[in-house]
């Protein structure tokens, strides 16, 4: 069963390439991670050594295990530095000086996002190290592990790829430091940067350096970014003004109100208008013809030093970025950093299902390196019974960072090749007793849901396919995915198939087969999703749907549930401190949250990851959605400051004693003395005496970061999961850490 990809572009087939004269050393059992180990396999010497943060796992859940055994496919030898001791280049030496690069990443999840909390409070864990130790990588761990090959062997190419290089391609605001940062590219030293999922990229830079090209040579391949002098004669560049005008930066239309912008069109003012109106600009698509190559015409971003000064042109770059997304459409992207020109290569080509069917049947052992012993990694436990089952995500929400890494195109696994991996888990996973943890990815419900034509698709810019509405052109049957849940059910020594991966709701509710499917057979009890807030206009800012929509999907839901004798309850993530949400919002949540009795003791602050839209609203407090301007009146409320961030996260926990006396001085400062009290209506009591209640009940409950509560008048009840493994695209390949949502760990 198949279907084809909504890409209209074509590739050279991922594995066609001529394999590398070593491929007759054949495949290692694992990829060596020390000299001895090289012995073994009668190696003299790696291609190319592979450094990464994590602890190696040989899994196809890990980024480097995968890119190791897709290169080995390829005919290289693939040595493996996992979490080198960064304070010399000695740990870089360990297996000598590779023949082609070294390739760099700071593992599966970013390397601040992994040791600091959205409160900047340091984590006292890391899921991807051996007995869960914290401290194994250094901060920024792409620069760093860079800038030690480089120390160690000064003529090695080195090659940046990964979730964290990848989200620092341009220039980026950096909450930690809470200032724009150049690319990652030119801090780390590196010689070029792969972004998203780079298998096409890094096949075509280790076969092209293995002909003998320099890599300064590769400058044209997609899905890559690297370092020019000057943008080469023979090319046109259109200046980011004529997308949004740098000094005047509005009238930026709806950028879903495609009616009205079908006749976009650009018009001067003169100066004496200019202070008074906005500038009329073409808006993203340039609309009207062109006499001139698009291939060869590069769209110039603000500068770096221009983008660090101005919070608003920050805006208008990661506005553009996120516009140039499509591999059909999107441009070559260029930005200034001091004399030099950062060249920022189109979207890598998706994969088609054949590609990715060939990406997941490589030669995984599924089990940590042998060299850690008995030593845990929870990051493995995690996600060692799971089966990832596609890639990317066109849900476009602004706070998440998948979309930038893995892009809007769906590449689904066909059923067969998941079938060969649920049966590799029975066959090869110490200890399986039957249960597959999740059938997933970044999303649940996405698997092989695309464009209807591939032509509308190749000319679409939108930033999302579900938001405001979903899009009449879009593929939403899900039965390929009722089908394949229902063959996993089917495989002998499979006892119980749980969804664990974050289900788009608004997109379940077009087709009431797979809810019933999914209800009926793969929910434990609780269901747990993701309407993120209740008002709309938080939800707006987020690019999430309304909460008819969630209302619509829980009487589906109950339906079913009832249909199948199951008592079952929904339990929803909701969102603090996002841009937009004022504190009146987030009252608003808190008196829905009590209504519908949801007591969430885990709760979420918006986390400014690297390249996101609600990051770019978090920084300019400005809407990158809508038209931009210096103008005081159009700021976007954005909760920067750590009390207003803890006021929200209170709001939230309206429950929890310890937010009582926060709440009871935030109500009165907003006049709303009138939730004070032992009422129905009242948020909170006027005291502490129901305090000791509270506690009995929680421990009663076990409350250790679980959600409570159902809806509707319905018993609040006890979760009988927690948040690890039951966040969305836990422990997938797209960079985010097992047991949390979109790389960051809450």
């Amino acid at each position: 069963m198949s279907r084809p990809q909504a890409v209209p572009l074509k590739a050279d087939p991922l594995f066609g390439y001529p394999k590398y004269w070593a491929e007759c050393y054949g495949t290692a059992p694992y990829l060596p991670m020390s000299r001895a180990e090289m012995d073994e396999l009668g190696w003299d010497s790696c291609d190319i050594i592979l450094v990464s943060g994590d602890a190696y796992v040989d899994h196809p859940s890990f980024g480097m295990a995968v890119m190791g055994r897709f290169l080995e496919s390829q005919g290289f030898r693939v040595g493996i530095i996992a979490q080198p001791d960064w304070r010399s280049a000695e740990a870089f030496q360990a297996l000598g000086k590779p023949n082609l690069f070294f390739g760099v990443t700071a593992g599966n999840m970013d390397s601040m996002i992994n040791r600091y909390t959205a409160d900047l409070k340091v984590r006292n864990d890391d899921a991807y190290t051996p007995g869960g130790e914290a401290g194994k990588r250094p901060d920024r761990a792409v620069i760093v592990y860079s800038q030690r090959c480089k120390e160690a062997f000064s003529d090695v190419p080195v090659v940046l790829g990964g979730i964290e290089a990848s989200l620092r391609r341009i220039a980026q605001y950096d909450y930690w430091s809470d200032q724009v940062r150049r690319s990652v590219l030119l801090d780390a030293t590196g010689d070029i940067l792969l972004y998203g999922n780079a298998e096409r990229a890094i096949a075509e830079v280790a076969h092209q350096l293995s002909l003998g090209k320099a890599v300064s040579e590769l400058t044209d391949i997609r899905g890559t970014a690297v370092i020019r002098s000057e943008v080469p004669e023979g090319w046109v560049e259109i200046d980011s003004s004529r997308i949004d005008w740098p000094r005047h930066i509005d009238a930026l239309p709806n950028p879903y109100d495609y009616e009205s912008n079908e006749g976009g069109s650009c018009s001067k003012l003169d100066s004496a208008e200019a202070e008074e109106e906005p500038v009329k600009i073409i808006p993203m698509p340039l609309q009207g013809r062109s006499d001139w190559d698009l291939d060869n015409t590069c769209v110039r971003l603000p500068s770096f030093e221009k983008v660090k000064s101005d919070a608003v042109l920050y805006a208008h770059a990661s506005r553009v970025l996120h516009q140039e997304s499509n591999p059909c459409n999107a441009r070559v992207l260029v930005q200034r950093h001091g004399n030099k020109e950062l060249w920022v290569n189109p979207p890598p080509i998706p994969l088609e299902t054949e590609e990715m069917d060939g990406i997941f049947g490589l030669t995984y052992q599924r089990r940590p390196h042998p060299s850690y012993g008995d030593a845990k990694i929870p990051a493995y436990d995690m996600i060692k019974t799971s089966v990832n089952i596609m890639r990317g995500c066109f849900g476009g929400c602004t706070f998440c960072s998948i979309t930038e890494h893995e892009g809007r195109v769906i590449q689904s696994r066909s059923h067969e090749s998941v079938i060969k991996e649920l049966e590799d888990i029975r066959d090869k996973v110490p200890g399986f007793t039957g249960a597959i943890s999740d059938l997933g990815g970044p999303t649940a419900n996405m698997y092989f849901l695309n464009c209807k034509d591939p032509k509308i698709h190749a000319s679409c810019r939108r930033l999302s396919c579900v938001f405001p509405t979903i899009c009449k052109n879009l593929v939403t049957d899900h039965s390929p995915t009722t089908e394949l849940y229902r063959k996993a059910r089917a495989v002998p020594g499979i006892k119980r198939v749980a969804i664990a991966s974050g289900l788009r709701y608004d997109l379940a509710v077009e087709d009431p087969e797979y809810v019933k499917e999914l209800v009926t057979h793969h929910v434990g009890g609780y269901l747990k999703i993701a309407p993120e807030h209740s008002e709309k206009g938080t939800l707006d800012k987020m690019m999430k749907p309304g909460m008819d929509t969630y209302y619509s999907f829980k009487r589906m839901f109950d339906k079913f549930s009832k249909e199948a004798g199951k008592e079952q309850y929904l339990i929803p993530y909701f969102i603090a401190g996002h841009p937009g949400c004022e504190d009146e919002d987030m009252l608003n949540l808190s008196l829905w949250l009590k209504r519908n009795k949801f007591r969430v003791d885990q709760v979420q602050t918006f986390y400014p990851s690297p390249m996101s839209l609600a990051t770019a609203m978090y920084h300019s407090q400005r809407d990158p959605l809508k038209k931009l301007t210096y103008k005081g009146k159009d700021k976007v409320y954005t909760p920067r400051k750590l009390e207003q961030r803890r006021l929200q996260k209170a709001f939230l926990r309206y429950h929890d004693p310890k937010s009582w006396g926060f709440l009871r001085e935030a109500l009165i400062k907003m006049k709303r003395k009138d939730l004070i009290g032992d009422g129905e209506r009242c948020l909170i009591p006027a005291d502490d005496r129901g305090a000791g209640k509270y506690k009995k009940y929680s421990k009663a409950a076990g409350a250790q970061g679980r959600s409570f509560g159902d809806s509707e008048g319905q018993k609040p009840r006890r979760s009988t999961n927690n948040r690890k493994g039951a966040g969305r695209a836990g422990g997938k390949t797209n960079g985010n850490r097992p047991g949390s949502r979109r790389g960051s760990k809450r």
